[in-house]
């Protein structure tokens, strides 16, 4: 590690980040205590501290009370997918974008939907079910449960106006997200929506939020043929 001052915290953990890279910190290795990196790199203990909170986040050292701070025998790697507001998404790329709302109800939850969520007992929920377009023709088909008791606001919130999507994303901050990819070959009420053809390869990615334990919102979005996801880290 070469000193430096006023690293910011990045910088540090990209100095870490390397050295455990290029293996001169191995799998198994103890790293430095904080002060003693800080003392090196002429910045504070608090720059070092983020720098290894966002370095065992990311799954490359683990971090023990009074056992100091380990490169990770089995370091994870972790692709960040934000959740994206489908508006900016599609404008993003150059296109027009519309959107259309197709059913807004407020019904029981199946019971997948409720194993889902993590819940024993069904319970009443919003589903709306809207397409996001670009350029006019079909780009995302969105199905989504609403919990109103965790989201009250949502039922004075105009969904013909504005999408759940963005709403959400803008007003409900999630603390724990789990994220699925997978691909469903188009029934005739997908095909239909999305302006292709029955038996088409479709992907889906379904995401469900919770704050804390109550959940916020589980959503299965089918992508038309096409569609692309990029993720980088």
């Amino acid at each position: 590690m070469i000193q430096s001052a006023r690293l910011s915290w990045k910088e540090v953990r990209d100095q870490i980040k390397s050295g455990i890279l290029d293996r001169t910190y191995a799998p198994g290795d103890k790293l430095p205590r904080d002060a003693d990196i800080a003392d090196q790199l002429g910045c504070a203990r608090s720059t070092v501290q983020r720098a290894m909170r966002d370095l065992s986040d990311a799954g490359l050292v683990e971090r023990k009370r009074k056992g100091g701070t380990h490169v990770r025998m089995d370091p994870v790697t972790r692709a960040t997918v934000d959740i994206p507001i489908t508006r900016l998404e599609v404008e993003k790329r150059g296109s027009v974008y519309g959107y259309h709302l197709i059913t807004q109800d407020l019904v029981r939850i199946p019971p997948e939907i409720a194993g889902k969520f993590e819940q024993t007992e069904p319970t009443d929920m919003m589903r709306v079910r809207a397409v996001h377009l670009a350029d006019h023709k079909p780009h995302i088909y969105e199905d989504r449960w609403i919990s109103t008791d965790t989201v009250p606001e949502i039922l004075k919130v105009d969904l013909a106006r504005e999408s759940a999507n963005e709403w959400l994303v803008r007003n409900k901050p999630y603390t724990r997200c789990d994220l699925r990819f997978y691909a469903i070959s188009a029934t005739a009420e997908t095909a239909d929506i999305l302006d292709s053809e029955k038996g088409s390869a479709l992907l889906v990615i379904e995401r469900t939020t919770w704050v804390g334990t109550a959940p916020i919102t589980l959503v299965k979005a089918y992508a038309s043929p096409g569609y692309e996801l990029l993720t980088s880290n």
